[in-house]
């Protein structure tokens, strides 16, 4: 062999590990733009995933994320974790953490790595895990790059790609690669490229690549959707999967429900002639499937608890009812499938429901037939449309979905197929608060008086847990409720919770001193002491994202006020009036006599999604009411 071509190997062998080396220098911070620093928490320097599905029945995931976290705010887009279970193994997991020149510090191995229950205190899922990264840093900015491979049969759920998913993380470069069989029949379905850097790289018959490169920090705007809806992601399925040990084969939402009936749930409701009888018993000589699902609902109430283990972590398949029924409680899909199992015993039909649980409204994509949803709840049907059960609440009223489950499409899984329908919609106008009460004001400005507050809809989800709160919690609640009224004291608290009308009232006594502001033979107060709008809408210029108001509301106030005697009226706030496209405003009050004056108020909400240009109009809006609420009255010692 030549020396000439001993050298040309040198060289070559030389320049590869200088170029190694260059790219582990590259995790120095110095490398990262200004325009990816600026509002970012965190820079991920690239996330890469390969998917390769090698059969209807395997599917492997490499990931490897280098992120440099700037401070203490960026921790989370770490991401460092894995869940996983018999049938979805973690091959290999290695973290590797760099300090802000690029220097590694150290490197964890998967034995270093936390490895627990998906659900804490519970033997139930001990086969579902959790493996994470628990890694305190010494200093800010430091770098992690975490590489994971795992392996699972399930087929039937392809995780969507999301290279941007949080506020104040810049994305320096993420990629995702995956391959597949031709014969699978493979789709996919894109969303929100626009205005971001997003390029589809391959598309084959067996291949499918993206690139995202320098998609810089977005800011966090008030009252934006959710960044499912703004941010650009990619969701992905199969015709033909697997899941749970059941091939499946599905082109519509009939078929896949059919199939899931079929496949995953059959045999999932048996349960012991005991517990049979004892459910006879306990619905007794009633006839009406709502009624007996009534009894049912509260037994299952006041038998069970839920174990938090969403879906996705703890498989697709529910426990066995049986085995709930003997332990007691379970997660979303087995408890779910336990109150359809007693519901059955007594001759009442209902079918599980997949969808989407978040306060945060969102929809199973209805054009985009796939396993979806983190949730399961239970439909009864009643006529024409269907009782929705939250079966995992120990409080929640029959029938009452709440904010956690309404308004959504979904997907009703019925023997003979699957259904989309929507959750029960608390309409604007049903969203209600009513207050109703009373005030005096002394002559030196302490406030004494009663309130009786009437929550339904959507508000009676935001109130209904009060009668459990400890009476340092109550304390802390009201005070923070009625923050507008300095020195309060909360004198008493009582509370009805109709359950079947579904409407929570809270009557309250209350005194404060100096509520009235006293100076020399005058006193001024604002006279909505009970319910101002205190929530202050900010300014944002230049603002991106368009404007979602989730749930309208109505509130209604009637107060009566007993003023000061020896103290006459010079200046009474003049009755206003404000109609628009967000909502509508009206206050009125009424001198019955010399000391008595009544306030009447009602502010309407409307729920609706507007323009970013419309930002400004709103906060406009809620200026002007708040400014209103805000409104003194000035007394004049006679």
């Amino acid at each position: 062999m030549s020396y000439k071509f001993l050298s040309s190997i040198t060289s070559i062998f030389l320049f590869t590990t200088t170029f190694l080396f260059a790219q582990k220098s590259d995790y120095s911070t110095l490398t990262i733009s200004d325009s990816l620093k600026e509002n970012a928490n965190a820079v991920v320097r690239l996330n890469q995933i390969d998917i390769i599905i090698a059969s209807q029945r395997s599917m492997n995931i490499k990931n490897k994320r280098v992120v440099t976290v700037l401070n203490e705010n960026g921790l989370g887009a770490i991401e460092a974790y894995e869940n996983y279970d018999k049938s979805s193994p973690v091959k290999n997991i290695l973290a590797t953490v760099y300090d802000a020149s690029g220097k590694e510090i150290k490197k964890i191995k998967r034995g270093d790595f936390r490895d627990v229950s998906a659900v804490s205190g519970s033997t139930l899922f001990s086969e579902s895990r959790y493996i994470y990264l628990d890694y305190t840093p010494i200093q800010y900015p430091f770098t992690v790059v975490f590489e994971s491979e795992t392996e699972t049969s399930n087929t039937a759920f392809i995780p969507q790609w999301m290279p941007l998913n949080d506020y104040a993380v810049s994305i320096e470069k993420s990629i995702l690669n995956i391959s597949y069989p031709s014969n699978l029949s493979f789709k996919y379905k894109e969303f929100n490229f626009s205005n971001f850097n997003v390029k589809k790289t391959i598309e084959t018959s067996t291949q499918l690549s993206y690139t995202a490169s320098k998609m810089l920090a977005q800011k966090e705007e008030t009252a934006s959707p959710s960044i499912s809806y703004l941010f650009p992601r990619v969701m992905m399925g199969l015709e033909l999967f697997h899941l749970e040990g059941v091939d499946g084969t599905a082109k519509t939402w009939t078929e896949f429900g059919k199939w899931y009936s079929e496949k995953i749930l059959q045999g999932t409701t048996d349960l012991s002639e005991e517990t049979k009888v004892k459910i006879k018993a306990l619905v007794g000589a009633e006839t009406d499937p709502i009624k007996k699902a009534q009894i049912i609902y509260k037994y299952v109430q006041e038998k069970s608890r839920y174990v938090n283990i969403s879906i996705g972590i703890g498989g697709w398949k529910p426990m066995q009812a049986s085995d709930v029924d003997r332990l007691g409680y379970g997660d979303c899909k087995a408890l779910s499938n336990y109150t359809k199992a007693l519901l059955s015993a007594v001759d009442v039909p209902s079918y599980n429901v997949i969808l989407y649980g978040n306060p945060r409204k969102r929809d199973i994509e209805t054009d985009f037939v796939s396993m979806q949803g983190n949730h399961m709840i239970l439909a009864i049907p009643n006529k024409d449309k269907y009782v929705f059960l939250e079966c995992t609440s120990q409080v929640d009223p029959f029938g009452y979905q709440g904010t956690f489950t309404d308004d959504r499409n979904v997907l009703v899984v019925k023997p003979e197929g699957g259904e989309i329908v929507r959750t029960k919609v608390y309409e604007d106008t049903g969203n209600t608060q009513v207050s109703k009460g009373a005030y005096s004001i002394a002559e030196n400005g302490d406030l004494s008086g009663k309130v009786g507050i009437v929550s339904e809809g959507s508000q009676y989800n935001q109130k209904f847990n009060n009668d459990k709160l400890s009476p340092t919690e109550m304390e802390k609640f009201y005070k923070d409720y009625w923050s507008t009224i300095n020195n309060l004291k909360i004198k008493k608290v009582t509370f009805k919770n109709d359950t079947e009308k579904i409407s929570f009232t809270e009557n309250a006594e209350i005194s404060a001193v100096n509520y009235g502001n006293v100076s020399v033979n005058k006193m001024m107060f604002a006279v909505n002491a009970f319910n101002p709008l205190i929530q202050s809408v900010k300014r944002i210029r230049s603002r991106k994202n368009p404007l979602e108001i989730q749930r309208g509301s109505v509130d209604i106030d009637e107060i009566e006020i007993a003023l000061p005697v020896n103290f006459s009226v010079e200046f009474l706030p003049q009755d206003v009036e404000i109609n628009g496209k967000f909502g509508e405003y009206k206050t009125e009050i009424i001198k019955k006599d010399n000391n008595n004056i009544v306030y009447k108020r009602k502010f309407f909400l409307k729920k609706g999604l507007y323009t970013n240009k419309e930002y400004d109009e709103f906060r406009l809006f809620m200026e002007q009411i708040s400014r209103n609420d805000n409104a003194k009255i000035i007394l004049t010692k006679s």
